[in-house]
C-alpha cells in the first residue's frame, strides 16, 4: 500500500514539474513593450513614439473556417480507363489557409449587385452590367428552361442557391469588393474611419454646397458643368441646402412633356467624385497619399500627433478574398485530418469518409451525399424515394459537410480555381505552395506620377511581359499563340499580321492559352466520376456555366 502511495506521490511530482518546465519554456523573452534592439520603450511620446505589435490581430473572416495545412498526396485516386491522364500523384506541403464553409449564393452575389446598382447605376450603369451573372446559360435548345433564365438568381426561392453564369473574371472581382467591403468595415467599426455619406448618393440627396464648390474650383472644365458661368452656379447652388431643397420647387418639362426636377439634373454628382470619394479600396487606401477617408473618433496618430492611416503594420486589415488555388482547393475537398496515429487518411475517392456515394449510417441509410447524376436521366431518383433531391443545383448547406466542415465539394455545381490549365501541372510545380498563374504585378502610374484608378476605384496595375509567369516552363511552346485571329484581315498593318498567329477555325490549333482555368468538384449534371477532387477541367476565364460557381479562399498569415 505505501509503494502504491510513494509511486502516486512521484507521479503527481514529476507532472508538476513537466509543467512548470512547459510553462517556463513557453514564455517569451521578446516582447513589444521594450526594443529588443536598442532598450528603448515603444509607444513613448517621448521619443519617436515607435509602434510595436505582436501577432496575428485578425479573426476568421466572415463565412470562413481555417483550414490546417500540411503534406499531402494529391493527384489522381483511382482508375478510370478512359479518362484523362492529367493529375499525376505526387506529395506536396500545403500552408495553412481559410475557406468559404459555403459556395458564393444568389444573395452574396445580389448584394454586390445592389451595392455596385447604389454606388454607379445612375453614373456608369455598364459597371453594373458587367456584375450580373449570364441567366442564359441555362437556355438548352431542346429542354424548356426559360422559368430558370427568368427566375434562377432573381427569386427568393433560390436566394441560398450557389450562383452561376459567372467567369472567372467576374469571380475575381467579386473576391476583390468582398475584400474591400471588409476592411471598409473593420476601420469603420474600429471608428478609425467614416463611411462615406451613402445617402447621398439617393437621387433626392444633393452634395454639399460647399463640397460642389470645392470640386468646380478644381476641376472648371468638367462637362458636368459646360456652359454654366461662374454667377449662374452660385445662383444655382443658392437653391439647395446640403441635404434637401431651398424655398419653391421649380418644375422643367422634359421633350417628351414630362415634368422634371432642374435639381436632379443640376446636381448630378460627378462619375469621378462618387468614384474616388466613396469608394473604398484597401490598397487606394493603403497607397494613395491622395486619398483620405473621414477620420473617426478612434484615428490611430503618427509619431507628430497627427492622424495617420493604418497601415498592414497594425494587424487590423484582412490580407484579401482570393480563388483558391487548385491545390489549396482539393487539400480542402479531401480534408487530410489525421487520425489517432499521426497520419491522415490516404486514397479517398470522394470529399465524405467511405468510399461510396450513398450515406451508410442507420438513421440516413441509402440517402445520397452529393448532387450529380446517377446514370442517363436519372438526375434525382425516383419520387418519394431515398435520392440526392435536386433536379438542378441545391442549396449550399444541403448534404454533410467533409471533416474540415466544408459543404458540397463535389457536386452541386463546379467550383473555379485560381490555376492556369496545364496538363503537366503536377510534374512541373514546386513542392510547396504550387501554382501556376503568377503575375507580378505593380501600381499604374501616369505621365504625372500620379496613381491610376480603374473605373471601379480600386488602383490599377501593370506589368512587364517578364513579369507574367503563366507560361512559365510549362514544357508546351504552342501555349503561348495567340488564338484571337481576326477572320476579317483587310486593313491591318504589316505589324498588326505579325502577330497573327493561329487561326481558330485551324482544328489542329491549340486550344490552351494562358486564359484557359481550372474548375473543380463536378456538378448537379455530371456523372460520379467528376466529384473526385482530383479531376480537372478548364473553361476560358472570360466564359460562364450553369454548372461553374466559386467559393473564395484567403491566406493565413503567422502561425499556421
Amino acid at each position: 500500500m505505501n509503494i502504491k502511495s510513494n509511486v502516486s506521490k512521484i507521479l503527481v511530482i514529476v507532472m508538476v514539474l513537466a509543467l512548470s518546465a512547459c510553462q517556463s519554456t513557453s514564455k517569451r523573452e521578446l516582447n513589444t513593450k521594450t526594443s529588443f534592439v536598442t532598450g528603448w520603450k515603444t509607444f513613448d511620446p517621448a521619443t519617436t513614439n515607435f509602434e510595436a505589435y505582436e501577432g496575428n490581430h485578425s479573426i476568421v473572416p466572415v463565412g470562413m473556417i481555417p483550414i490546417k495545412g500540411g503534406s499531402f498526396t494529391v493527384g489522381q485516386q483511382d482508375e478510370f480507363l478512359t479518362a484523362p491522364r492529367n493529375s499525376s500523384r505526387r506529395s506536396l506541403t500545403v500552408s495553412s489557409f481559410y475557406m468559404d464553409k459555403y459556395e458564393v449564393t444568389n444573395m452574396g452575389w445580389k448584394e454586390y449587385v445592389e451595392w455596385m446598382t447604389y454606388v454607379f447605376g445612375r453614373y456608369q450603369p455598364e459597371l453594373v452590367e458587367a456584375t450580373l451573372p449570364d441567366t442564359t446559360v441555362w437556355r438548352d435548345e431542346l429542354a424548356y428552361n426559360e422559368p430558370y433564365v427568368e427566375n434562377y438568381f432573381r427569386h427568393p426561392a433560390y436566394s441560398f442557391y450557389p450562383v452561376v453564369g459567372v467567369t472567372w473574371d467576374q469571380a475575381m472581382a467579386f473576391c476583390q469588393w468582398r475584400t474591400d467591403r471588409v476592411n471598409e468595415q473593420i476601420l469603420a467599426s474600429n471608428k478609425i474611419i467614416e463611411h462615406p455619406d451613402y445617402p447621398l448618393l439617393n437621387p433626392h440627396k444633393y452634395m454639399p454646397k460647399q463640397e460642389i464648390e470645392s470640386f468646380l474650383k478644381s476641376n472648371p472644365e468638367h462637362p458636368e458643368y459646360a456652359g454654366y458661368d461662374a454667377v449662374e452656379v452660385e445662383v444655382k447652388l443658392s437653391i439647395a441646402q446640403q441635404y434637401g431643397y431651398v424655398g419653391e420647387e421649380v418644375l422643367e418639362v422634359d421633350e417628351n412633356g414630362s415634368t422634371i426636377d432642374p435639381m436632379v439634373k443640376m446636381y448630378q454628382l460627378p462619375y469621378e467624385w462618387v468614384r474616388d470619394q466613396f469608394v473604398f479600396n484597401t490598397e487606394k487606401y493603403l497607397n494613395d497619399v491622395k486619398y483620405t477617408p473621414t477620420f473617426g473618433s478612434n484615428t490611430r496618430k503618427d509619431s507628430y500627433g497627427e492622424p495617420r492611416k493604418i497601415t498592414r503594420a497594425d494587424g487590423l486589415l484582412l490580407i484579401g478574398y482570393r480563388l483558391p488555388t487548385e491545390i489549396e482547393w482539393e487539400y480542402a475537398a479531401f480534408a487530410p485530418v489525421a487520425g489517432s496515429d499521426g497520419m491522415p487518411i490516404e486514397g479517398r475517392i470522394y470529399p465524405w469518409s467511405g468510399y461510396h456515394p450513398r450515406d451508410v449510417s442507420q438513421e440516413n441509410v441509402s440517402k445520397m451525399l452529393a448532387n450529380f447524376v446517377r446514370g442517363r436521366g436519372d438526375m434525382m431518383g425516383v419520387a418519394g424515394a431515398a435520392n440526392d433531391g435536386y433536379v438542378l443545383t441545391a442549396p449550399v448547406d444541403a448534404y454533410a459537410p467533409n471533416d474540415f466542415g466544408l459543404y458540397n465539394m463535389a457536386g452541386n455545381v463546379n467550383e473555379w480555381v485560381l490555376d492556369v490549365y496545364r496538363e503537366t501541372s503536377f510534374e512541373d510545380l514546386t513542392e510547396y505552395n504550387p501554382y501556376r498563374g503568377n503575375v507580378y504585378t505593380s501600381l499604374k502610374k501616369d505621365s504625372l506620377g500620379n496613381l491610376v484608378y480603374t473605373p471601379t476605384g480600386c488602383l490599377a496595375v501593370e506589368w512587364k511581359a517578364s513579369d507574367d509567369k503563366r507560361n512559365y516552363k510549362d514544357g508546351d511552346v504552342h501555349s503561348v499563340f495567340m488564338t484571337d485571329f481576326p477572320l476579317d484581315t483587310v486593313g491591318l498593318t504589316e505589324e498588326q499580321l505579325q502577330n497573327v498567329k493561329i487561326d481558330p477555325s485551324d482544328v489542329l490549333a491549340p486550344r490552351i492559352n494562358e486564359r484557359s482555368r481550372i474548375y473543380k468538384g463536378g456538378a448537379w449534371n455530371d456523372r460520379i466520376y467528376w466529384l473526385n477532387p482530383t479531376t480537372r477541367r478548364y473553361l476560358d476565364q472570360s466564359k460562364s456555366s450553369s454548372t461553374i460557381g466559386f467559393r473564395c479562399a484567403m491566406t493565413m498569415l503567422g502561425e499556421q
